[in-house]
């Protein structure tokens, strides 16, 4: 087998990964979780805020 058989079969390899990225990712099965995902910036933390925000708190 030849080397550059080896770099076709590699080549034709990647990109049946990439499509099925591609597939999996615009699939309206995953859409729920990216839509989740994207709104987790703006979920309510539990955490009080700090006041001064310079000041490190001290854990021990």
């Amino acid at each position: 087998m030849d080397i550059n058989v080896m770099r076709s079969i590699l080549t034709v390899a990647g990109l049946v990964c990439f499509l099925g990225i591609c597939f999996w990712a615009y699939s309206k099965s995953a859409k729920e979780g990216f839509d989740e995902a994207a709104q987790l910036p703006f979920t309510d933390d539990d955490l009080p805020a700090r006041k001064d925000p310079g000041q490190q708190r001290k854990e021990g």
